[in-house]
């Protein structure tokens, strides 16, 4: 695949040298604390009076919840937390959907710390020709600095970015939703070409699909990226969530294979199928 020379210096991205970083004191090291605000120890009654108001507040219910993880998860795993604030190194980065449905954390048991994370609008990872944008941002941040080992691009049923995609009657966006999801235009052009008998319906998830494989293929844009993946540090997979029956799917770029075969659109393999 050809790679697009970036336009901007290719830079490792470095953090503030050591001796300017401040330290994240341990808790037994903090003294009296340095803030005036009032917290409150989180407890069973407090859910049980919750449930009988009703939550009349939204984020009275959200409040709970976090001091429900302070107390329940922060405190009893507190050396865990206090390393991950000096510093993060998960091994794998996850480009997921926007979609209040779909959420990574819950759906894969994902840990803080674990993984670095960027969501979208239809879970895109544009070609690097886009230009400049929020998830490139995260991805040169992910493997230049954190040296990431795995990237999973994960789409799901139902997406309305990618209905909006499929709905689009020509190349020309009229909002910022389309002008987003045309990145996704190479995944319709193929549905459309391979699955022109299908309703509209079954083409938006062979599209949800297809346009994970896309967007695994445009990793491969990025020079950065693809040097990684060629010297086998990197590896770059697809995923696809189907909130209706809760399964889960995943693939990976068969790179050395769709060489084999002169490609210039790498195919996939490994398939498997969680359920």
């Amino acid at each position: 695949m050809q790679v697009v020379s970036e336009s901007f210096e290719d830079s490792q991205i470095t953090l503030a040298p050591e001796k300017e970083r401040k330290e994240v004191p341990l808790l037994e090291q903090m003294g009296s604390p340095r803030t005036t605000h009032q917290c409150t120890r989180f407890t069973g009654k407090d859910v049980v009076k919750a449930e009988a108001d009703g939550g009349s507040d939204m984020f009275d219910e959200i409040r709970q919840r976090f001091l429900e993880f302070k107390n329940n998860k922060f405190l009893k795993e507190a050396v865990h937390f206090q390393n991950l604030a000096r510093a993060q190194s998960p091994k794998v980065m996850v480009i997921a959907c926007v979609d209040s449905r779909v959420c990574p954390t819950n759906v894969l048991g994902l840990q803080p710390g674990e993984a670095f994370m960027v969501r979208n609008v239809a879970n895109l990872v544009p070609a690097i020709e886009f230009g400049p944008s929020e998830t490139g941002a995260a991805l040169e941040f992910a493997v230049k600095s954190l040296e990431v080992e795995n990237i999973l691009v994960i789409g799901h049923s139902r997406c309305a970015g990618i209905e909006a995609l499929m709905g689009m009657q020509d190349s020309n966006p009229r909002n910022y939703v389309e002008r987003w999801v045309i990145n996704g235009k190479d995944a319709k052009q193929r549905t459309e070409a391979t699955a022109p008998h299908l309703s509209f319906d079954q083409q938006c998830t062979h599209c949800q699909k297809e346009s994970v494989t896309q967007s695994l293929n445009n990793l491969l844009t990025y020079p950065w990226i693809n040097e990684r993946v060629e010297e086998g540090l990197l590896f770059l997979s697809g995923g696809y969530y189907d909130f209706v029956d809760c399964t889960f799917e995943k693939w990976s770029l068969d790179i050395e294979g769709s060489r084999a075969i002169g490609g210039k659109r790498y195919s996939t393999k490994d398939h498997s199928f969680w359920c």
